[in-house]
């Protein structure tokens, strides 16, 4: 069976989005910042690796951004105005991506032959993505669905028989037919479309809870 990555594995149900939020204020606690972390690294690493940056890159973006939230905390949950968590951390992310680009392509001016950078430079500062564009908010909500998907799909996992788990897995996540679900894990037919449809309806519930505690 494929288990799902768990990177709510230190996020307790009775937590809230708006409480870590809070206990981030102080800086002292290091759990809550590595659960702060764990929660929310991936998907900030994987939207810089589709916005086209190497993976050093990516790992440098992802450091930046967390150190900026770090500074800057306080502000945010002054500032009603900022507006949702995920859309504060968007901006923070898309603004790193964007210097990380313009900082690749200096050092590509400084390695250029004499003369090379001026005929280059429209041509690279149009290669500069747009820390606005539609694209990278499109790879930004494809990431956070993905990301919050794999927080519900470990928790469901937790909750629930590792058998009844692992025919949901075969069944919708890898597209196996019921009956070849039920032949390979022994089960009865009827109680396969039980645990499926259970189990979907309590997936969707997870989503939604993550979606208010995440965003």
């Amino acid at each position: 069976m494929i288990m799902p990555s768990d990177p709510t594995a230190a996020f307790s149900t009775a937590a809230t989005r708006a409480s870590l939020l809070f206990r981030l204020r102080d800086w002292q606690d290091a759990a809550s910042w590595g659960e702060f972390y764990r929660l929310y690294e991936k998907l900030v690493f994987n939207l810089a690796l589709r916005a086209g940056l190497a993976r050093p890159e990516a790992e440098e973006v992802t450091q930046d951004v967390f150190k900026r939230v770090a500074e800057t905390i306080h502000e945010f949950e002054s500032d009603p105005a900022r507006g949702s968590f995920r859309g504060w951390l968007m901006n923070l992310t898309r603004w790193r991506i964007t210097d990380k680009f313009r900082e690749r392509q200096r050092q590509a001016a400084h390695r250029a032959p004499p003369g090379a950078a001026d005929s280059d430079r429209t041509a690279t500062i149009e290669r500069v993505p747009d820390p606005a564009g539609e694209t990278n908010d499109q790879i930004w909500d494809d990431e956070w669905r993905r990301h919050v998907l794999d927080a519900a799909l470990a928790r469901l996992a937790h909750r629930v028989p590792a058998r009844h788990f692992q025919a949901f897995e075969l069944c919708h996540r890898q597209g196996w037919s019921v009956l070849r679900v039920a032949r390979e894990l022994d089960l009865a037919v009827a109680t396969v479309y039980v645990i499926t449809h259970r189990l979907t309806k309590q997936l969707k519930a997870e989503v939604a809870r993550l979606e208010q505690q995440l965003g």
